[in-house]
């Protein structure tokens, strides 16, 4: 990864149209793009192509970068790249799921199963994912691209039981993607204008009703109510 003053140096020669500074801006976030893209595998997207379009989408980032924003570029981008790859994934029309993709989920559930019968617990993703010779990132969207029922213990058979995806069953810890997620709602919030932001951190990060929010602001409660709802279902789109 770039240091933040290579990564401004460089951003800078890009935007007076230096086409190897942009080059080298792609090459330093390599790590970055790859951790996005991995999001979106096993949704009928190829990885190259994921690829691209996460390069897309941090060439539109260097573009509409302005050093006064006051964040970091990464900040800035990752919101850029996962929208790129959201929209050419929306406009495509729906994903469907290949029989490659369904094999290797049932692939998996046969092994979870027998793992469980062995050794008398549940494998890990990372566990199935060295098994199959793929990332973690990869089993999980794998796991989760076919709605089978989950056999180990018998549980699903109970009628007081919701049939539940294999992935639902099988602890795992992913924090790229969190903080990928954390990135892009603090870039939302950021964009808001600045009543409608004030409401949003009041209302979620400090805890405050409604009322209380009202006074702070001297507007009525159903007028935050309204601001509210209209700017959570704006961020929800925006963040897909």
């Amino acid at each position: 990864m770039l240091s933040e003053e290579e990564t401004r140096r460089l951003l800078r020669a890009a935007k007076a149209g230096d086409a190897a500074a942009k080059e080298a801006l792609l090459t330093g976030n390599v790590s970055l793009l790859k951790s996005i893209v991995r999001r979106y595998l096993g949704k009928g997207v190829e990885f190259d192509d994921l690829f691209q379009l996460a390069g897309m989408g941090l060439l539109k980032a260097v573009e509409g970068f302005d050093e006064r924003f006051g964040v970091r570029f990464s900040t800035y981008a990752v919101p850029m790249i996962a929208g790129e790859i959201k929209r050419f994934m929306r406009d495509d029309g729906s994903v469907k799921v290949s029989r490659a993709l369904k094999s290797a989920a049932r692939s998996m559930a046969r092994y979870a199963e027998e793992y469980a019968a062995e050794h008398g617990c549940t494998p890990t993703v990372g566990q199935i994912a060295e098994k199959f010779g793929m990332e973690e990132s990869e089993a999980a969207f794998v796991l989760g691209s076919s709605r089978m029922p989950v056999s180990i213990y018998e549980q699903a058979e109970r009628r007081d039981e919701k049939a539940q995806d294999l992935l639902e069953r099988l602890p795992a810890a992913d924090d790229q993607d969190e903080m990928i997620e954390r990135l892009q709602l603090r870039e939302a919030i950021r964009s808001l204008p600045e009543r409608e932001r004030k409401i949003i951190m009041l209302r979620y990060f400090r805890d405050m009703t409604q009322s209380e929010v009202a006074e702070v602001i001297g507007v009525s409660q159903v007028q935050i109510s309204r601001i509210e709802s209209r700017v959570v279902s704006q961020m929800k789109q925006k963040l897909g």
